[in-house]
């Protein structure tokens, strides 16, 4: 981590919705979903935010070994969204203690604000995580 990455770094990050970004592309094996009306996902709408906190603070980490995963969303989910809109997120690093990192995040469709909240990430080492996972693949597999 860079001696920049420090509370108070903001970002906006701005999505059209496409049709594949809907309730019933969250998981089109599900006759549920699919029965759903064409609305930005809860799902895709998260990882919109997420998106936003890692563009937020990708110039403050010594990447691209160093990287974040996040570990904890609380969003609410206020507005619906139909596919043609544009969204913003906002978000701002509220806290960094060690490697976890904390955001306000808000999203807005032009017209309501559709998510407000907290997303916690931490940052990782790639290699180190990488061995993790093999070591997990491995150990299922015997």
């Amino acid at each position: 981590m860079k001696p920049t990455l420090r509370p108070g770094i903001r970002h906006q990050h701005v999505f059209r919705v496409p049709v594949s970004k809907t309730v019933p592309a969250l998981y089109p094996e599900s006759d549920d979903f699919a029965a759903m009306p064409e609305v930005f996902a809860t799902g895709f709408l998260v990882g919109f935010l997420e998106w936003a906190c890692i563009l937020a603070i990708k110039p403050h980490l010594d990447g691209p070994q160093e990287l974040t995963l996040g570990t904890h969303i609380d969003v609410s989910h206020e507005a619906a969204t139909p596919p043609g809109l544009e969204v913003t997120a906002t978000v701002e690093l509220l806290a960094v203690d060690g490697r976890k990192l904390t955001f306000a995040v808000e999203a807005h469709d032009g017209l309501d604000v559709i998510a407000r909240g907290r997303h916690e990430r931490f940052v990782v080492n790639r290699d180190k995580f990488d061995q993790k996972l093999t070591a997990k693949r491995t150990a299922r597999m015997a």
